[in-house]
């Protein structure tokens, strides 16, 4: 077996009932650049740059202790995005400006971050965080 990993890009593929405000909303408001557009009749498609991607696989217990520590109660589904951003704050205030909801304000965590919890376009729950080791 080769040492070359079998896979190359996670895409998270998301399909928005709003497809101009969610395109807003993660393009121009959260800040993901543009890597490609597609258009025919039968739909439109853009591909946005997220940085690295990572899977994290939880059990539901940790999902929970996540959920408790951010929000203070269970309420994420089984899909949750995190973005790490600069300024977790920052940024949670101009995604509200731009229509998400907050779910919890920034809070610091015990593994020395910086989080916040919104309902955004697409039906996706995000965590916004600010590591603060640096």
């Amino acid at each position: 077996m080769s040492d070359a990993p079998a896979v190359h890009e996670l895409r998270l593929v998301v399909t928005a009932d709003d497809y101009d405000a969610a395109l807003h909303f993660y393009r121009d408001v959260l800040g993901l650049p543009e890597r490609d557009a597609f258009a025919s009749e039968d739909g439109r498609v853009t591909i946005l740059e997220a940085g690295r991607a990572t899977l994290e696989l939880t059990d539901p217990n940790h999902a929970a202790f996540i959920d408790d520590v951010e929000v203070g109660r269970r309420v994420a589904g089984h899909i949750r995005v995190a973005f790490r951003v600069d300024d977790s704050a920052a940024a949670s205030a101009r995604l509200e400006a731009a229509g998400a909801e907050v779910v919890a304000e920034p809070v610091r965590t015990p593994w020395n971050s910086l989080n916040a919890r919104l309902q955004a376009p697409g039906a996706l729950q995000l965590t916004l965080f600010t590591d603060l080791d640096g």
